[in-house]
């Protein structure tokens, strides 16, 4: 019995003294409080992600990594810290790159880690499995990217990923992990010791006092002053010193999508329902975390009128000024420390905008949601939009703290002006790339990384692109309502082919049934055909925290072509002969 216990005690000793690539990438993520992965398991990746959920992180497997990726990508904007997303190669990390430029496009921090093949054998072209050189593919897409060949460096490697994604403008970073790194041994001590624990990954930067003294004389000068809040300010977390500075000023402010709740979108300053109106005849304009892109018709055009205007614009890019148009007032800083310099630099005695300008913009408000408060109450069975969605409204405000999901072209057009959100990062959508799918990996994503419920608004067809994962939510059993907008297809289900027997490319089965889907996996599913029906099956899904998908009936007529971006859809000017 001695010499038994005499053989076994090198093979203990061997083992508590070596560490290996899985364990050593599973202790940095924990170091860095990087707590729980997003992704699809396989070919190399399947022992690693069974590995870090026996560790004690969270790791949530999804259907499609591009579902995953989304999650990833919103836990980012809505924590702060990197989202993780898992793939496998080559084609699990071409479906991960999506979310992730995705993500770098949002300025939302994420991480893609995917397995890769060796290098020696990837760069002779030599035939391996799932063979890709993808941190070359991946680099144009994201903010940085990062290669790890050696068990030594996984720390380092996870440090300049973690540090890339959050600092600055906040974006995607891809780590390339080659199958042989996992299995790599080394001695446990000197791993221990090649971890890093990143401090500060996003420190403060500082605006220029010239340039918030500049600033503040702008804005002060107006005659018809508009603040527009962006992501990026909901982002920061510096909700209270917005909320006090918006209110300091006097000034109206206009939300973009996901900034809507930073104040409620019934506050006194809020411009929401006056959009037009502002835009057209304000003569400066502050942007504190909005960026003057698409979204805002890049800042000139018909939709901005013809007063000249004067921006204020506060970004912590320095290239983003001037990116469309002149910025007489750029500050270069996180929105937190620039909101906090304005503040300061205000004093006590701040004046009131015009009482002219404040009386023009709150009675164009006013008479805008008085026109539409009837559209709102019908019952009309099918449902349109305005019926669904003033039920939906009504839900909102009576949970406010909710986590309301949006996509689709006119679900989400629609909802955007009509849901009234009432707290700081309780409405996410398709963002800056405007993309379809985001829909079931948001809900999934928020749903972990807050506990909050949540409801999904989805159109039709948007819901199309990632529905798969109700069995996800179902799987884990999170609190998500997801609520199909179903006008039998893209934009509406009345298109008709008049050169064949195929349905026209716009039109989806009629009739179909969503609600069914979800039964499968052993949800609840409604079927809702008017604006009662939905009220209380919606209710009940929020009341129970159970996964419940219902399929609300809208009109095949109702939407229009595109939503509201119609104009970006080209047209041809020939007649056909």
């Amino acid at each position: 019995m001695a010499d038994a216990a005499v053989k076994e005690k090198p093979a203990d000793t061997a083992e508590r003294e070596l560490t290996d690539g899985f364990h050593l990438l599973i202790d940095a993520l924990k170091l860095n409080g990087l707590t729980t992965i997003y992704g699809v398991p396989g070919i190399p990746i399947t022992d690693f992600g069974r590995m870090a959920q026996a560790s004690g992180l969270r790791v949530l497997s999804f259907r499609h990594e591009q579902n995953a990726g989304y999650a990833a990508a919103i836990a980012g904007f809505l924590t702060k810290k990197p989202g993780v997303c898992l793939t496998v190669s080559a084609p699990g990390f071409l479906n991960g790159l999506t979310a992730l430029a995705h993500a770098t496009t949002n300025c939302f921090p994420m991480i893609l880690m995917s397995g890769s093949s060796e290098r020696e054998v990837v760069d002779l072209q030599q035939g391996d499995y799932e063979e890709m050189d993808q941190l070359a593919i991946a680099k144009p897409l994201c903010k940085a990217a990062f290669r790890v060949l050696h068990a030594q460096d996984i720390g380092i490697g996870l440090a300049r990923a973690i540090r890339a994604a959050v600092s600055g403008r906040p974006g995607g970073v891809y780590l390339d992990l080659p199958a042989k790194l996992f299995g790599q041994v080394m001695d446990a001590a000197a791993g221990q010791k090649s971890l890093v624990k990143v401090i500060d990954p996003a420190p403060a930067q500082i605006p220029a006092a010239d340039a918030v003294k500049r600033a503040l004389d702008v804005l002060k000068s107006a005659k018809r002053p508009l603040i527009i809040l962006g992501k990026g300010a909901a982002y920061a977390q510096a909700d209270e010193a917005i909320k006090t500075f918006v209110e300091k000023s006097g000034v109206p402010f206009l939300p973009m999508s996901m900034a809507k709740g930073l104040l409620p979108d019934t506050h006194a300053q809020c411009a929401g329902a006056a959009r037009s109106t502002v835009l057209k005849d304000s003569d400066v304009v502050m942007m504190i975390g909005a960026r003057l892109n698409w979204l805002l018709s890049h800042g000139k055009g018909k939709a901005w009128g013809d007063a000249p205007k004067k921006f204020i614009q506060i970004d912590i890019e320095p290239k983003e000024m001037d990116s469309n148009v002149e910025i007489a007032a750029p500050v270069v800083g996180d929105i937190g420390s620039a909101v906090a310099a304005l503040l300061n630099a205000m004093g006590g005695n701040w004046p009131a905008p015009p009482a002219d300008w404040i009386k023009t913009v709150t009675s164009k408000r006013d008479e805008n949601v008085a026109k539409m408060a009837p559209r709102l109450m019908n019952n009309n069975s099918p449902m349109d939009y305005h019926g669904a969605l003033g039920v939906l409204r009504t839900i909102v405000k009576e949970r406010p703290d909710a986590i309301l999901v949006n996509e689709g072209a006119n679900t989400l057009d629609l909802a955007r002006g009509i849901i009234d959100v009432y707290q700081p990062r309780k409405r996410i959508d398709v963002g800056t790339w405007g993309v379809m799918g985001i829909g079931m990996g948001y809900a999934i994503g928020a749903a972990i990384e807050t506990g909050k419920p949540v409801l999904a608004v989805e159109g039709d067809s948007a819901f199309g692109f990632s529905g798969m994962e109700i069995e996800t939510v179902c799987r884990y059993k999170l609190p998500v309502c997801v609520v199909i907008f179903n006008n039998d297809g893209i934009y509406r289900g009345t298109d008709v082919n008049s050169a064949g027997a195929d349905p026209a490319t716009t039109v989806f089965v009629k009739g179909s049934r969503y609600d069914k889907m979800i039964e499968a996996f052993g949800g609840t599913g409604v079927n809702a055909t008017s604006p009662d029906e939905l009220k209380r099956a919606v209710n009940a899904a929020m009341d129970s925290g159970k996964p419940t998908l219902i399929n609300a009936v809208i009109d095949p007529g109702a939407g229009s072509e595109s939503g509201r971006i119609g104009n970006l859809n080209p047209q041809s000017a020939l007649k056909k002969k």
